[in-house]
């Protein structure tokens, strides 16, 4: 599946580093940052969380919130999110549906073999106020994603 600016976001509903269901119906009025990143924890992952972690009120002032999203358990993506004083959700999408609800796992033969192995691509979409997908970032720069995401914003 691929999504393209425009299109309705997919519905999702997965738990968050603090235990609650979180689902998109939550931000409705308002934008969200929903990012796919394959590892808690690993060099590329920690630079992109931790520049949306330094930027997080620049983008909250822009009328956005940011999910973080992976395959891993509450339990990996609390201790990540502690470790590096995140100040935003992170999704655990153990069963992978979210991923492949946006189509940031599957799909080819490297996406067939990131699907096995439950990591997704590094994508971030960026959903607008009625749920629709206004910009979509295919290879965010880890160390500059906050930056990224600010001039789409």
């Amino acid at each position: 599946m691929s999504l393209h600016p425009g299109d309705p976001a997919p519905k999702f509903r997965a738990l968050s580093t603090q235990g609650h269901e979180i689902s998109l119906d939550d931000f409705r009025g308002r934008k969200l940052v929903l990012y796919f990143y394959p590892r808690d924890d690993t060099p590329g992952c920690t630079a992109q969380a931790c520049s949306l972690r330094d930027y997080n009120a620049e983008i909250e002032a822009r009328g956005a919130s940011i999910l973080g999203v992976s395959s891993q358990d509450r339990l990996s993506h609390e201790r990540f999110s502690e470790k590096y004083a995140l100040n935003f959700p992170l999704l655990a999408d153990t069963d992978r549906s979210v991923a492949r609800a946006y189509g940031a796992i599957g799909g080819g033969v490297v996406g067939a073999v990131r699907a096995l192995l439950g990591v997704a691509q590094r994508v971030t979409y960026i959903i607008d106020e009625r749920g629709r997908i206004a910009h979509i970032i295919n290879r965010p720069d880890c160390s500059n994603h906050a930056a990224e995401v600010l001039r789409v914003l």
